[in-house]
């Protein structure tokens, strides 16, 4: 059996694992990155098109500024790598006269002294007159969000990590995802430490911290102490083609919306995909490994009921994609970034519950500080004490 030594080993390549691996690069770590799948393949929460950055988080700050810091750090890496993965489309919020959230939100952006536009429904008619204003009483524009090309931009962070010197490995750990056996004690902590991991294939891998950061398939590999912490659901998403002869339904003629009263948001056709809807509640529980990724005509007509009423020109429209993902749902909805309570050296990195892929960079970062032993910045609500057994979500 082969051994090769590392001062980090991220078990994972979505989002989450991708920049923490990049992260702990930049630091000087020596860092091996894995998944069984493939970086931003299509069984993961970080598959698909796209993904809507935004910063708007009603009253809760601490996720604004980390969007904040997210979409910079995303820039700049793209910048660094030449790729055009960022679509500048705007965000709209769309908001009800009675939903509280919108105007939340329009208060932290003015405290923070982020800036926005607000919209009158004679505003909205003139600008967006694709979009129906029923039950709508004003609006707020986000002009610097958008939409990152979710699966490219994943690989493109493995990309980058490998060229500067992350080991990647698209190799399975442990044959079936349990837990590894050998624990090496050390006596100055008080909880063993991981030894080594194996993959499918018989490589044994040794390194100083091992970051499990693996979505939906967490409470899968540690049952006894996630399986009832993070809930994975089942979303689905579906692409329509716009009428022909016209773009109103790309960008910039339409932003990316977010309906949050209604449940719901928009992508515009970006790439010629097509437009973008889904509905934002959760589904049922999901397994990753062998849930039905077939779309529901329940599912398809909730959302055509939903665009017959705000985008009337697409009621009809033919359907040109449509896919079942999942979230991956702690218990709030904040994020999970923490120690395994048994071993010193086992990091537990996911919880993205439906809002956690533009994050990548600042999760990526959280977690390098954390590995190097940093107590600077550290998030209450990121811990695993923080993570109840009911589930009732706060963060959207």
């Amino acid at each position: 059996m082969s051994e090769r030594t590392y001062d980090a080993a991220v078990v994972g390549a979505g989002v989450f694992g991708a920049w923490t691996a990049y992260q702990l690069q930049r630091t000087g770590k020596r860092v091996v990155l894995l998944d069984a799948h493939g970086s931003g393949n299509s069984l993961s929460s970080s598959g698909d098109q796209s993904r809507i950055i935004r910063t708007g988080y009603g009253g809760d700050e601490i996720y604004t500024r980390s969007a904040q810091r997210s979409l910079q750090l995303w820039k700049e890496f793209f910048a660094r790598c030449e790729e055009t993965l960022f679509h500048r489309t705007g965000v709209l919020w769309l908001a009800h006269e009675d939903d509280p959230y919108p105007i939340r939100t329009r208060q932290t952006f003015h405290n923070l002294g982020i800036p926005v536009e607000e919209l009158t429904t004679s505003d909205l008619g003139e600008r967006y007159p694709q979009i129906s204003l029923k039950r709508i009483s004003w609006a707020m524009l986000e002009r610097d969000g958008g939409v990152l090309s979710a699966r490219r931009a994943v690989q493109a962070v493995v990309g980058e990590a490998v060229r500067i010197g992350v080991e990647y490995l698209q190799q399975e750990v442990g044959g079936t995802g349990v837990l590894p056996v050998n624990h090496a004690q050390d006596a100055r902590v008080t909880r063993p430490k991981v030894d080594y991991i194996v993959t499918a294939n018989g490589r044994r891998i040794s390194a100083g911290s091992y970051v499990f950061a693996c979505g939906p398939w967490l409470p899968k590999i540690f049952p006894d102490v996630l399986a009832d912490r993070i809930q994975p659901t089942r979303q689905e998403v579906f692409y329509f083609g716009a009428p022909a002869g016209t773009n109103s339904f790309t960008s910039p003629a339409l932003p990316t919306w977010i309906d949050f009263k209604d449940e719901a948001y928009g992508i515009p056709d970006l790439e010629g995909h097509g437009v973008k809807v889904a509905i934002d509640r959760h589904g049922p529980r999901f397994d990753p490994d062998h849930g039905d990724r077939l779309v529901s005509e329940e599912g398809l007509a909730e959302v055509r009921r939903y665009l017959a009423e705000r985008l009337p020109d697409l009621k009809d429209a033919p359907v040109i994609e449509a896919r079942v993902c999942q979230y991956e749902n702690t218990s709030n909805g904040d994020f999970l970034i923490d120690r395994h309570p048994e071993f010193e050296n086992l990091w537990l990195v996911g919880g993205g519950s439906g809002h956690g892929f533009k994050h990548g960079p600042v999760v990526g970062e959280y977690v390098a500080a954390r590995i190097d032993g940093s107590n600077e910045g550290i998030e209450p609500r990121f811990s695993l004490a923080s993570k109840g057994r009911e589930h009732q979500r706060a963060v959207y």
